[in-house]
């Protein structure tokens, strides 16, 4: 690649380069900008360059090959792969220690999510019937009859 550029003070700069790989001539571009000049060349093959210049020695293609399966579109110069983020903070939500309501919150949580049909529907029907003060998982208990309200010792039940 040649490239031959004369200055504003007049003088020419020359720009010699022997390139690695082969280039398309026909599909390569260039523009002159007041501070640059862009040269785009095109390759004929998806192949990674390890430089930009050689000296006919036998150099080592890497395939390119983009995993378009987990690229988003995005302005950004920065990829990222969403789906490992996404796996990443599930561990970390999993492993997370939680204090008093949450963790208390998160252990019915995950009995809800794991337990039967009938697990499922004995929590419903138990908080619901009670005002939310009874919570059973005993399905043949609760399904005969109807859950009635009982709070805690030191608090009394009103119905607004």
């Amino acid at each position: 690649m040649n490239a031959s550029v004369r200055l504003p003070s007049g003088e020419d700069y020359n720009l010699k380069l022997v390139l690695l790989h082969s280039i398309v001539p026909e599909q390569s571009t260039f523009k002159v900008l007041s501070t640059k000049v862009e040269i785009k060349m095109k390759k004929p093959e998806a192949v990674r360059w390890e430089k930009l210049e050689g000296q006919g020695d036998s150099p080592k293609l890497k395939q390119f090959t983009p995993d378009t399966q987990h690229l988003y579109p995005s302005s950004s110069h920065y990829t990222r792969n969403w789906d490992k983020l996404v796996v990443e903070i599930k561990e970390e939500e999993k492993n997370e220690k939680l204090e008093g309501d949450a963790a208390l919150n998160k252990l019915f949580q995950q009995i809800y999510s794991d337990g039967t049909d009938e697990v499922k529907r004995a929590m419903n029907k138990s908080f619901m019937e009670s005002g939310g003060t009874v919570l059973s998982t005993n399905w043949s208990d609760v399904g005969k009859r109807k859950v009635e309200v009982n709070p805690p010792d030191d608090m009394e039940w009103k119905k607004f």
